[in-house]
């Protein structure tokens, strides 16, 4: 698939980016559950709060969803005494996979076709999905004889459109003292919480490979510069102990475009989506957002300046020898941390 096609591709549609991975349409909300009376001090019950939300989905909305248990995710805070007044007892995040009913239920422009059929689609998606925030959104949980109500949000990331207007507007009003000769545009993401397997060279190591996630990613377009690393820190709670954790077992990759309208496609195709593998029953429901603070921009202007401070040093009777610097960021490597 072209970088061109990728703008053009269905929301609702899979799209393969490799011989293996495919990217999945998806629609992801996060939860919050705080409870009407504030001085509460029970810890919720995880089990009926799941059992509750998803009876809703089946029996309260305009077209029955069927979510499995494990798409549905509740974190109960460890120690409720502990927790702010204004905070919540429990969050997590609801994924909804099974998108086929809006294939099927067009209405009056299933016969159209090109632009005008995918325009169309789009703001069917849309609607949907500011429908299932409203209908969840304030809604109130009766558990165990306690009144709790529900918080729903839908990410930024996972909306191209709400994307885009961000990085217009970061661009438009807050250039942070970047040129004004030329109009700013995005050309960097940031994909966090992909399994480090799947970037990996089969049979030599479990690291992630930058040849490899070079070769997947340049399918959107020419890259100018590339960073993966290990992202440990990805779904951890912040009170949650990290040597407990097994590292490596994420990472994060950061891409930098040679030309904004790839950008622009790869953020498209990858808003809204979950990653799969083939042969893997795994679905990596990876964090995509852009780049802000100029990643590689700053790094080369560190490296430009500790150039210049090496030549002038080097200047004298004697001469030196340096290293030059690789267009490409070292992979960022760590010790691995086991359970014990």
């Amino acid at each position: 698939m072209s970088s061109k096609s990728f703008d053009s591709a269905s929301l609702l549609e899979p799209i393969p980016i490799d011989a293996s991975l495919t990217l999945v349409p998806r629609v992801r909300v996060t939860l919050t559950v705080h409870p009407t009376n504030h001085s509460h001090t029970k810890p919720v019950d995880d089990w009926q709060l799941k059992k509750a939300l998803l009876d809703f989905l089946k029996s309260s909305l305009a077209v029955s969803l069927s979510v499995p248990d494990g798409d549905l995710e509740i974190r109960r805070v460890k120690d409720v005494r502990k927790r702010r007044r204004d905070d919540p007892v429990a969050h997590g995040t609801l994924v909804i996979r099974d998108l086929g009913f809006l294939k099927s239920s067009r209405g009056s422009y299933a016969e159209e076709s090109g632009e005008d059929a995918a325009r169309a689609l789009e703001e069917k998606y849309a609607d949907w999905k500011r429908y299932l925030v409203e209908k969840m959104n304030g809604m109130d949980l009766v558990l165990g004889g306690v009144k709790f109500m529900l918080g729903v949000e839908m990410p930024v990331s996972d909306s191209f459109q709400a994307m885009r207007k961000e990085w217009e507007e970061f661009h438009a009003f807050g250039n942070r003292g970047h040129s004004r000769g030329r109009r700013q545009e995005p050309d960097t993401i940031v994909l966090r919480g992909v399994p480090s397997r799947w970037f990996a060279e089969p049979r030599v190591s479990s690291k992630p490979s930058m040849l490899v996630t070079h070769t997947i990613f340049s399918t959107f377009g020419s890259i100018r510069n590339i960073s993966v690393a290990d992202d440990d820190d990805f779904g951890r709670e912040s009170d949650e102990d990290p040597d407990g954790l097994v590292s490596g077992l994420h990472c994060k990759i950061v891409v930098q475009f040679e030309k904004h309208e790839d950008f622009h496609n790869a953020m498209k195709a990858l808003c809204g989506r979950s990653l799969e593998k083939q042969g893997s029953r795994l679905r990596a429901d990876y964090e995509v957002s852009w780049d802000k603070d100029g990643l590689f921009r700053n790094s080369r202007s560190e490296t430009q300046e500790k150039s210049s401070g090496m030549t002038s040093l080097a200047s004298g009777p004697y001469r030196s020898e340096f290293p030059k610097f690789s267009r490409y960021s070292p992979e960022k490597t760590r010790p691995k941390r086991f359970r014990e």
